[in-house]
């Protein structure tokens, strides 16, 4: 293989979140014949990750292990990727559309002067050039990018757009611990405190049940984390029901929150503003439940439940509950 397309794992208190998988199919996108390189940091065992890596398509991986990459940092996470890229050389460089990804790479870009291609949605290669999909304007439009020539392909992946590769556990690659001398750091995370340490990640999940101002109380959304439980979901919210104290705002998806694709969205009591549509209109599939049949979230529907959500939402809980116990 002539080219290597580099793939940036990602952590996630000590597991690989699956964008990371993701990446790998991304990579394989942009180039079909190219060795998929995997970098993996952190400052405990990575071998695991690294395996699980190859597992999901990596030819080969790399592992960097310093206790400055404890924590997340852009000056940490760069001082490595950019060692990596130069003694690699890659043809491109693939990472997740994460809170990390989309700090650390336009600083990347910046410093080796580089084009980035951010948020990409889908990848085509027609043999001449590499094409990526976008959304922009909040998503109410999609722009292609094209990168010709022999130019470096540097870009970040949405989560839960390209699908990751399907996982074969007996497949094998070279794993290589490089040492490197993360150092100068003029930040240092010393903790990081979690407000939720259970559950699904949201910005990763395949589906999301959100709240909004119309679920009235902190204890309203107590109904959208049964249904999330048996659903095997997360919880969202829009910025409403943060602001009005219903729930955390590390649950807000929209404009000013997370921006979330997951296969199924259930939108609980939720007007549907366009600040919160940006978050979460390309869902694959919308359900919307709300006593205004005016409500602007029926426009982005795939179905629509126009009804009191204190009566709907207990009926759907049993339904859901009385499907499990026939299946099992």
């Amino acid at each position: 293989m002539s080219e290597k397309i580099l793939v940036i794992g990602e952590l996630q208190q000590g597991v690989l979140r699956r964008v990371s998988f993701e990446t790998i199919a991304a990579a394989k996108q942009v180039h079909a014949h190219a060795e998929v390189v995997a970098l993996v940091m952190g400052d405990g065992e990575l071998q695991r990750a690294a395996e699980e890596m190859i597992q999901y398509g990596a030819d080969r991986a790399i592992t960097v292990c310093h206790a400055n990459l404890a924590n997340y940092t852009s000056e940490g996470f760069g001082q490595v990727i950019m060692e990596v890229m130069q003694e690699e050389n890659p043809a491109g460089v693939i990472m997740g559309h994460t809170a990390a990804g989309k700090d650390v790479t336009p600083k990347i870009a910046s410093r080796l002067d580089l084009g980035l291609v951010s948020d990409a949605v889908a990848i085509e290669n027609d043999g001449s050039q590499v094409i990526f999909t976008r959304p922009i304007y909040s998503g109410k439009a999609f722009e292609k990018k094209v990168i010709k020539g022999d130019g470096l392909v540097f870009a970040t992946i949405r989560p839960n757009n390209i699908a990751a590769l399907e996982k074969v556990e007996s497949r094998t690659g070279v794993i290589t611990a490089k040492a490197v001398d993360v150092k100068d750091l003029r930040t240092i995370v010393k903790e990081v405190i979690r407000k939720k340490t259970t559950g699904v990640d949201l910005s990763e999940a395949k589906i999301v049940i959100a709240g909004g101002r119309g679920v009235k109380s902190a204890g309203g959304f107590q109904s959208l984390y049964e249904l999330a439980d048996l659903l095997g979901g997360a919880v969202g919210a829009s910025r409403g029901a943060c602001d009005a104290g219903y729930c955390d705002y590390s649950l807000q998806i929209g404009q000013t929150g997370k921006v979330v694709t997951p296969d199924l969205y259930i939108a609980v009591g939720i007007s549907g503003a366009i600040q919160h549509m940006a978050g979460m209109s390309n869902s694959k599939v919308i359900v919307a439940i709300n006593s205004d049949e005016e409500a602007s979230i029926f426009n982005v529907a795939d179905y629509g439940i126009v009804g009191d959500l204190f009566e709907v939402l207990p009926l759907f809980i049993e339904e859901i509950k009385l499907a499990g116990a026939l299946v099992s």
